[in-house]
């Protein structure tokens, strides 16, 4: 029964130790220069590669919703762990929760992190949108209307 008791209570002590030794942050995504105030933005945090492009918003890893003021909008994430990420931000204008398309091209507005534009050579990558957290952070990121 002692040596149960020392095993629990050693499981407990390393948990608890190992669990507040992971360093956490927050990471705040800001857009401006919004055509307009209608509908939201809806931003969503990525950390595995080949998860962008995801047109579908199946692969994020967090995803929130926030409105706007005036032309610009944010949204903190919070109790992230230190690692590499990326961000997609949809200016969703009829709140429907996906990105229209005039035949190939999106109708509202799209970003990602370290992408101030987009086309048939520079389609987003995570590899080319990802950074790394390892403090708390602000990131502002462009919308870009096609």
């Amino acid at each position: 029964m002692k040596k149960v008791l020392i095993m629990v209570l050693a499981f407990i002590f390393l948990s608890f130790n190992l669990s507040h030794n992971e360093e956490i942050y927050s990471l705040t995504v800001k857009v401006n220069d919004l055509r307009n105030s209608e509908g939201n933005v809806q931003f969503a945090l990525y950390n595995e590669e080949g998860s962008i492009p995801d047109e579908k918003y199946k692969k994020y890893y967090k995803k929130d919703i926030a409105a706007i003021n005036g032309s610009t909008s944010s949204i903190t994430f919070h109790d992230l762990p230190k690692g590499t990420y990326a961000i997609n931000i949809l200016h969703d204008e009829n709140k429907n929760g996906k990105i229209d398309k005039t035949f190939i091209l999106p109708k509202e507005g799209i970003g990602f992190s370290n992408y101030t534009s987009l086309g048939l050579s520079n389609r987003p990558k995570f590899e080319k949108a990802s950074f790394e957290l390892n403090s708390n952070i602000i990131k502002v990121i462009k919308i870009i209307y096609m």
